[in-house]
């Protein structure tokens, strides 16, 4: 069974940082993409980035451009969101997907998703 776990989020200030993982288990993670997609309060849920083998990392969401950064460590099987300068509106439900070789910004595409895991930015 697959199973992707999202954690690392939490309550952080406006210009602070967290680092999200996202472990899977059940699935060799190496040949695969990771998405990292985001649901804000009130709005529906949107790509944020991707990695692949092929296409290394793809930025989605123009407002996380040069403040959100994704790796992966295949040896453990975990793939991470480092987030910096954190503001206001970034303020969402994080979740992880997988589940093919390539990235992209449809949730479709993606066959196994984590529960999310909150991020709150306030002062």
């Amino acid at each position: 069974q697959v199973q992707l776990v999202e954690s690392g989020g939490g309550l952080v200030q406006p210009g602070g940082s967290l680092r999200l993982s996202c472990t899977v288990s059940g699935l060799q993670l190496d040949p695969y993409s990771i998405g990292w997609f985001r649901r804000a309060p009130g709005k529906e849920r949107e790509a944020v980035l991707c990695i692949s083998n092929s296409e290394g990392s793809v930025v989605y969401a123009d407002s996380v451009n040069g403040r959100f950064t994704i790796s992966r460590d295949n040896a453990k099987n975990t793939v991470y969101l480092e987030m910096d300068s954190l503001k206001l509106e970034d303020t969402a439900v994080y979740y992880c997907a997988t589940g093919w070789a390539y990235c992209s910004s449809y949730e479709n595409m993606y066959t196994y998703w984590g529960r999310g895991t909150p991020v709150t930015v306030s002062s």
